[in-house]
């Protein structure tokens, strides 16, 4: 379940809109405005192996620093708690123990604990050893090959093993087998809801949104707008499959479209039903909104596994608790309360104006062709965009391995021939006061006018991918929603750290209706881009 990386997009409406802020909108969040001018994000790579987006309602930019500094110290401790990827972590340490009662933290208890409750509630679907299923399915990638029936059936034997026991009285846990355990199924989603803790109780902060990896929590008087990726189409400005408010409540998203093994040709999902020992992927995303952040985390994992009828039913155990279901077959699946959390498409809101306004209803930005000089013969006129093709700009930002880093300010956009900037994809920055660190960016008087839609746009909730590969799509529609050319166009990406490096690099390609691909050379922030112009995937 990543952020998924919070970059900043730019919706081809968004420009179009700017003309409608001044007016009397609502704003995403339902906190007075007042909490809204005082919006602090931050945003930080390898967290807990992805991204984090931080959301602070403070009553000043040091208040909403020390609540930063206290969700992200209360991350690494909780980590060195949990976490079984390092070896020091008290984790790892009591995995290494055998039939001896270990006293251990209440953190690493309760997980525990917690993981013992799950297990029951999902009939097995959710068990911290699914991982010996997980390893057989990734050998059997590895020598190409499935894997055959008795080493499934040894897996499914090991998980089914109880694998530790807990003393309440003695507040003792004893590690019973050798099976591989891994506890990233809510894991994740209970460190986030003690960093909201950490950070509420630290600072003068009114509220806040944490999220990490596409699973967040949102605290205090905020209420959050969060749209959910869809499964099917998940480069950062993709349309969402839905869009709902959350106010004192966790949301998580589970699903099997990022990641997974091949064999053979043939792709299997990283999920699996530690039950039948099978990857499962009749189900590609659920997402789950709950009052309590381990349950929201929970119940995302087990819906991927469980038949949808049998999810359905399990949410609805759960007090306040509401999914959406995206299956396989094409079926879109909510509880009963799933509606009265979404945003309507309605005018007087931005997420509604994104998704309901048709593009032959906005104001037409773009610069006029000049008019032709008398007794000019005017040129061939060109063909328009293919609207069955696309642009997808990969881009993948330099890792710091072993450490957590801030995240540079980035900004991607499109150039026709005359080097005008015709389309914004995205603006990724930390306030106004560091825009002018994207030099290309600030050229551009449009596309500098689009940051002032930022703390307007949603959270992303989206299954978990690592942190820096992030993809854009460009459908050849100008910033005010119509179809340019086809012809040679230039993609920008820009990036630059506040007092630090700088890194601006172009690619120019051809987008006539032939597929091409090319690499951009990368550097000391932007490691490496590609661009892929192709016909798109039938059903997008």
């Amino acid at each position: 379940m990543s952020l998924r990386f919070r970059l900043f997009y730019m919706h081809p409406l968004s420009l179009s809109l700017l003309g409608l802020l001044s007016c009397a909108l609502t704003p995403v969040s339902a906190a007075a405005d007042s909490s809204r001018d005082h919006l602090h994000v931050f945003h930080h790579e390898n967290v807990l192996g992805t991204s984090l987006e931080l959301k602070v309602s403070a009553t000043s930019a040091g208040e909403a620093q020390r609540a930063e500094v206290a969700a992200l110290a209360e991350i690494d401790r909780l980590a060195h708690i949990l976490s079984t990827y390092e070896a020091t972590s008290e984790m790892s340490r009591w995995l290494r123990t055998s039939r001896a009662p270990v006293q251990v933290s209440a953190e690493l208890y309760e997980v525990l604990a917690l993981f013992d409750q799950w297990r029951g509630r999902s009939d097995g679907a959710l068990d911290a050893a699914a991982e010996n299923v997980c390893q057989v399915w990734k050998t059997a990638a590895a020598q190409d090959h499935l894997p055959a029936p008795a080493a499934i059936a040894a897996a499914v034997a090991a998980v089914k093993q109880r694998h530790w026991s807990l003393d309440a009285t003695a507040h003792t846990a004893t590690h019973l087998t050798d099976s591989p355990l891994v506890f990233n199924s809510f894991a994740k989603s209970y460190i986030i809801s003690h960093a909201c803790d950490a950070a509420m109780s630290s600072a003068k902060v009114a509220g806040l949104v944490v999220n990490i990896g596409g699973d967040l929590v949102a605290r205090g008087d905020l209420t959050e707008a969060v749209v959910v990726a869809d499964p099917r189409a998940d480069a950062e400005n993709d349309p969402p499959v839905a869009s709902v408010r959350v106010h004192d409540q966790a949301v998580a998203t589970s699903g099997n479209y990022r990641r997974g093994v091949t064999i053979g040709g043939k792709w299997f999902s990283h999920i699996v039903d530690p039950r039948s020992g099978q990857p499962v992927g009749h189900v590609l995303s659920a997402t789950v909104i709950a009052p309590n952040a381990t349950d929201a985390g929970a119940l995302a994992t087990a819906c991927c596994v469980l038949l949808p009828e049998q999810s359905l039913r399990l949410v609805a155990a759960l007090p306040h608790a509401q999914c959406l279901l995206l299956t396989q077959d094409g079926q879109r699946l909510v509880s009963p309360g799933w509606h009265s959390l979404e945003i309507p498409p309605a005018a007087g809101d931005i997420a509604g104006l994104l998704a309901s306004q048709p593009p032959s209803q906005l104001i037409d930005t773009a610069t006029p062709p000049p008019a032709p000089a008398v007794g000019a013969v005017p040129a061939p006129a060109k063909a328009q965009w293919d609207e069955a093709t696309e642009l997808v700009v990969s881009l993948e930002l330099s890792r710091f391995e072993g450490r957590r880093s801030t995240r540079p300010f980035v900004a991607v956009w499109i150039e026709d021939g005359d080097k005008y900037p015709v389309r914004a994809l995205a603006l990724w920055f930390n306030g106004n006061r560091w825009l002018g660190n994207l030099k290309g960016w600030q050229h551009g008087e449009q596309l500098r006018a689009l940051a002032e839609t930022t703390d307007l746009m949603p959270s992303i909730s989206s299954a978990t991918r690592p942190p820096g590969k992030y993809s854009l799509k460009w459908d050849g529609k100008d910033n005010s929603g119509k179809l340019v050319k086809s012809g040679k166009y230039t993609v920008c990406i820009e990036a630059a750290r506040e007092h630090g490096t700088y890194q601006i690099i172009r690619q120019e390609l051809d987008c006539n209706g032939t597929a091409a691909k090319v690499d951009m050379k990368g550097d000391v922030e932007i490691s490496a881009a590609s661009l892929d112009y192709h016909r798109k995937a039938d059903g997008h």
